[in-house]
């Protein structure tokens, strides 16, 4: 039994090292597209009918850490790797925040790759608390964004652009009901969602390192 244990773990080990090797050889292939809140993974090549329908993210426009002005075109060109928190979140933010800091040393080097950030409690979280909450946790300003801004344009950009929370609080409206997920989602360079991650495991972040190092091979 123990040697047939050994046996099943060698090939399943062989497995995985082809899946990765498969995976960084066909980029496109192997990253699925989302288009809607179920998050149900799409395969779609170029030829394919669907491929301009593919959901895209909107516009926006919120204020970092610095007090500066970051809008989707801060973004252009870019992955990047996006998660909604707030500061005083006494649990599943600071998890969140201790795992990005993974990518954060991953790409550090590397302007093609950036975090953003945003908060769900905007009455609460200021610059001026965005930029402690930076300084306490060794965020690099210009690769990670914390933003904040208007309550409703933030949870209406979590939920219609990046699917979070969906189905929380639908019978309430957005000024009653109080939005946060564990979802850390990557956006590639044309702004279409290619991967969602539980923000607090650590083995979750070495998939999203993959994702992004597959993204940059394309």
């Amino acid at each position: 039994m123990r040697k047939l244990v050994m046996i099943s773990m060698a090939v399943f080990s062989l497995w995985s090292c082809t899946q990765k090797t498969e995976k960084r050889m066909n980029p496109e292939i192997e990253l699925p597209f989302y288009s809607e809140a179920t998050f149900t993974p799409e395969w779609i090549e170029k030829d394919d009918a669907r491929y301009d329908s593919i959901h895209t993210i909107k516009d926006f426009s919120f204020v970092n850490q610095t007090g500066e002005m970051v809008t989707n075109e801060t973004f252009e060109g870019k992955i990047y790797v996006t998660n909604f928190f707030f500061t005083i979140c006494p649990n599943v933010c600071p998890r969140m925040t201790k795992n990005l800091k993974k990518i954060q040393a991953e790409f550090a080097d590397d302007e093609s790759v950036k975090i953003l950030s945003h908060t769900v409690m905007p009455w609460v979280d200021s610059v001026g608390r965005l930029a402690e909450y930076a300084q306490l946790n060794d965020i690099n300003e210009t690769q990670w964004q914390l933003v904040t801004g208007d309550k409703k344009e933030l949870y209406n950009m979590a939920r219609e652009a990046y699917f979070a929370d969906e189905g929380f609080g639908k019978t309430v409206t957005v000024d009653e009901d109080f939005l946060h997920t564990e979802n850390i989602i990557l956006i590639d360079t044309q702004r279409r969602i290619r991967g969602v991650y539980n923000g607090t495991l650590p083995l979750e972040m070495k998939r999203l390192i993959e994702d992004i190092w597959t993204l940059k091979k394309g």
